[in-house]
């Protein structure tokens, strides 16, 4: 019996964002609209949206001993998950700088701060988390090596869920532990680098699962996503909505599929319940303010 649906390790930011008519180019500069701070970072984005969504879901991440570690500490509580893994100290808060076009589409530059000070040795003492967690969800803005370590740690049992996101290579033993790796088309080109041939989701695909994920899903904004394992490779449709933010519409979408998956739904089908939150998600602004509940979704 698991204490916890989800376990999310990652990161977590305080969100500022401006929205703006236009990003800049190189050198220029743009008025924006006034400043808003909200809580974020894409680890504590999984654990809230997750939360909403019902799943018993834990947070192992380190904030800064100030104004936004508060805030952060305060939105995962209120949304129901579980901080006792989260530490306090040793840098400032890590933030996001984002701009928001009235397209919805949005530019986002991190300072990592106290993200980059959650080390390997955080991870193994927290070795009761990992063994009372069905599924384990991590992403790409806390050190690799760290990442490394959450694989050392699963239970023998639970399962491994990984957004690569800032992307870069990944190690062997990672990749061989990803069930699923889920990628967007930026992030899967990084990772495949020159193995990246083809035009199509369904190419990228097939060479990643050939690299050693057990799975994988890629993510194709309003064209839906794709599942591939060794079942094979299938398209999942989107859901028709008006995009007013995507912030957040990814750590909503790993969220939900990680959530589903420890369920026991099929891959395919916890894609297409977390293509369902994730257009959810867009239709509303900022990241966690915008993650719906499973009877929001269930409407949609």
């Amino acid at each position: 019996m698991y204490d916890y649906d989800l376990l999310v390790v990652g990161s977590a930011n305080a969100d500022l964002v401006i929205g703006v008519e236009r990003r800049p180019g190189a050198g220029e500069t743009v008025l924006g609209s006034d400043l808003a701070v909200h809580p974020g970072g894409k680890g504590a984005n999984q654990a809230v949206a997750a939360a909403r969504l019902g799943a018993r879901t834990a947070l192992l991440a380190r904030v800064g001993d100030d104004a936004y570690g508060r805030l952060l500490l305060d939105s995962q509580r209120s949304a129901g998950v579980d901080t006792v893994g989260v530490l306090v100290g040793g840098a400032p808060t890590g933030v996001a700088l984002i701009t928001v076009d009235p397209s919805g589409d949005n530019s986002i530059v991190v300072s990592p701060g106290a993200n980059g000070r959650l080390a390997p040795e955080d991870v193994s003492a927290a070795g009761c988390l990992f063994q009372s967690s069905r599924v384990v969800s991590a992403q790409l803005e806390i050190p690799l090596e760290t990442v490394v370590e959450v694989v050392r740690n699963l239970a023998p049992e639970s399962r491994f869920v990984l957004n690569p996101s800032p992307p870069r290579p990944l190690p062997q033993e990672v990749l061989a532990a990803c069930d699923p790796l889920i990628v967007n088309e930026h992030e899967a080109k990084v990772i495949l680098g020159s193995a990246a041939v083809g035009d199509s989701p369904e190419d990228w695909a097939r060479i990643l699962l050939a690299k050693g994920p057990r799975s994988v899903v890629v993510t194709l904004g309003a064209e839906g996503a794709l599942v591939a394992s060794a079942e094979g490779v299938s398209r999942v449709p989107s859901v028709k909505v008006s995009a007013v933010d995507t912030t957040g519409a990814g750590d909503a979408f790993t969220a939900a599929l990680a959530f589903r998956l420890g369920a026991g739904e099929s891959l395919a089908e916890a894609a297409a319940y977390a293509a369902r939150v994730g257009a959810v998600t867009v239709t509303r602004e900022g990241a966690q303010a915008s993650f719906p509940t499973a009877a929001e979704v269930a409407e949609l």
